[in-house]
């Protein structure tokens, strides 16, 4: 079998705090004088779930934890430093990680100068490292839908398709909490401004809430959307309209959407058509990175090397690459399937 990591591809689904090494969120803690929770110190990584407010609390207070860790510009730096390295080190071309500004502001004169300090590193260390990265900014579904128009406004200023801009705006959190709809005007904003419109949808809640994302929310893509394979109607209506799906096998078991990696519904989306992006989501909290998304679809869902390379090339047709690297990229998926296995 061929090497996943020498795969190009591109990562379109990863969290900001939850990209964090676990051993940096020891030295950050350590350097603030912090105490990390016992799920951080212990065996890890944590015993999640999302079946209920209960276990989503949970999983959220160990984010929070995490997050608080962050209080300087040297700490974002290096987060953001060290998840492009991991990326280049797994076969991404492209990286695409989703922020909040609002999470560091307070610590760092505003959300203005956050996402500065992010955008800059993200241009820098990504040419350091042979990646080109995207950042989306994202809104919370647990905060205000105003907020969400006042972030989604701060995305239009720096919105660009270079290395080191704004290329994507998003919905994120408990996507049982709050209307979808209240956060229509937001997308509308950033449309208008040619971000990507990529929500979460379709992890925690069914075909229902796909559904109502597509109304409202018109999105490019959907952060997971796996569920919408519980109704046909609603998952022909997405591949219709074109709508690609950021599947993250990992968190999906994690969270107790899916008991196995085997049940989540990869192979059926494939085979379907959908345009599909594998993604890491949370790797702190979940304790695997891309390339073990795409050994799960080998392992767990038979993939075959012609099929990864499948799964690769729509990874980056439905990102925001430039199409320069794009077609680099491209080829060099021919190259690594021309090889011998």
């Amino acid at each position: 079998m061929r090497s996943i990591a020498r795969l190009p591809k591109a990562h379109l689904h990863l969290h900001f705090t939850g990209s964090l090494r676990v051993q940096t969120l020891h030295q950050l803690a350590a350097e603030h004088e912090l105490r990390l929770p016992e799920s951080f110190r212990g065996e890890w990584p944590p015993t999640l779930s999302a079946a209920d407010e209960r276990g989503w609390f949970r999983f959220q207070r160990l984010y929070d934890a995490a997050r608080a860790c962050v209080q300087e510009e040297a700490d974002l730096r290096r987060l953001v430093r060290e998840a492009v390295q991991d990326d280049a080190a797994e076969g991404s071309r492209w990286l695409e990680i989703q922020v909040d500004p609002t999470s560091y502001a307070g610590r760092l004169g505003g959300i203005s100068p956050t996402l500065e300090i992010v955008l800059d590193e993200a241009a820098t260390a990504g040419a350091q490292f042979g990646v080109g990265v995207g950042v989306i900014v994202a809104a919370s579904r647990m905060r205000h839908p105003f907020e969400a128009r006042t972030l989604a406004r701060l995305a239009a200023k720096y919105a660009g398709t270079a290395s080191g801009t704004v290329i994507g705006f998003g919905l994120s959190n408990d996507e049982r909490r709050g209307d979808t709809s209240e956060f229509a005007p937001a997308f509308h904003i950033a449309r208008s401004a040619g971000l990507a419109s990529v929500p979460h949808a379709g992890e925690l809640l069914g075909p229902q809430a796909v559904s109502e994302t597509l109304d409202s929310l018109l999105p490019d893509r959907l952060g997971h959307g796996v569920r919408a394979v519980e109704s046909t109607a609603v998952l022909d209506r997405a591949l219709e309209a074109g709508v690609a799906f950021e599947v993250c096998p990992g968190s999906n078991v994690a969270l107790g959407v899916y008991p196995d990696p085997a049940d989540v519904p990869l192979r059926r989306l494939f085979d379907a058509g959908a345009q599909i992006a594998l993604g890491a989501d949370d790797p702190l909290l979940f304790g695997n990175r891309l390339v073990a998304q795409y050994a799960s679809a080998r392992e767990d869902h038979g993939f075959t090397d012609a099929e990864l390379a499948e799964l690769a090339r729509r990874s980056l047709h439905v990102s925001r690459a430039p199409t320069e690297l794009k077609r680099a990229a491209l080829l060099d998926i021919d190259a690594w399937l021309a090889e011998p296995a």
